[in-house]
C-alpha cells in the first residue's frame, strides 16, 4: 500500500527537472561562465607530462638506451586493446637484477601506463599486457636496475581508432 492507504502513489508537491529543462540551461550557463567546467573534455597527457612522469622514477639518474626491448605493433587498428611486451637483459641474479619495469605514453590520460616491481627470484625479466593508447604517440618501457642504472626503449606506434578518450580519476 502507498502512503495514502489505499495502494496509490501519493502525490509529487514538487517538478523533477528532465534532460530537457537541463539542455535549455546550458546557454545561461555558458554566458555565466559556468559552461567549462560542465563540459566532459579528453584528458590528454603532453610530452611535457611524459617527461615530468619519468623524472618521477628515475630522479637524477641517467637515462641509457638499450638493455630493453619494447614489443609493441608499430601500427595499431584499434587503440582499446594494444598487445604490448617488455623484456629486459638481464641475469636475474642476486647482484644482477631488474627491479622494476615502467612504461609510459605521451599522449593518454595518465602517462604512467604500468610499473612492474620485480627481484632476483623473478627468474627472467619479463612482462606482457595490453595497453589502451588514445592516438598516435610515442610509447617507452624503461628498467631500473638492481645497481640503479635505468634502461630504455621507445617505439612510435600509430593508432587509427583511439582509446582513453575519458577523464582520469
Amino acid at each position: 500500500m502507498g502512503a495514502t492507504g489505499r495502494g496509490r502513489r501519493p502525490r509529487r508537491t514538487h517538478r523533477v527537472a528532465s534532460r530537457r529543462d537541463l539542455l535549455a540551461l546550458l546557454p545561461a550557463a555558458a554566458v555565466g561562465g559556468l559552461l567549462p567546467s560542465l563540459m566532459v573534455r579528453p584528458a590528454r597527457a603532453t610530452p611535457a607530462a611524459l617527461k615530468a612522469a619519468i623524472a618521477e622514477v628515475i630522479g637524477d639518474a641517467q637515462l641509457n638506451v638499450g638493455r630493453v626491448k619494447l614489443e609493441i605493433p608499430p601500427l595499431v587498428e584499434n587503440g582499446n586493446t594494444v598487445a604490448c611486451a617488455v623484456k629486459v637483459e638481464s641475469p636475474m641474479s642476486a647482484t644482477d637484477y631488474v627491479k622494476a619495469i615502467h612504461v609510459f605514453n605521451e599522449k593518454n590520460p595518465q602517462p604512467n601506463v604500468v610499473s612492474a616491481k620485480l627481484g632476483a627470484r623473478a627468474g627472467r625479466a619479463a612482462i606482457a599486457t595490453r595497453i589502451r593508447l588514445t592516438d598516435t604517440q610515442t610509447v617507452t618501457a624503461i628498467a631500473e636496475m638492481s645497481d640503479g642504472s635505468f634502461w630504455s626503449h621507445s617505439v612510435d606506434v600509430v593508432i587509427t581508432l583511439g582509446a582513453c578518450l575519458e577523464d582520469p580519476l
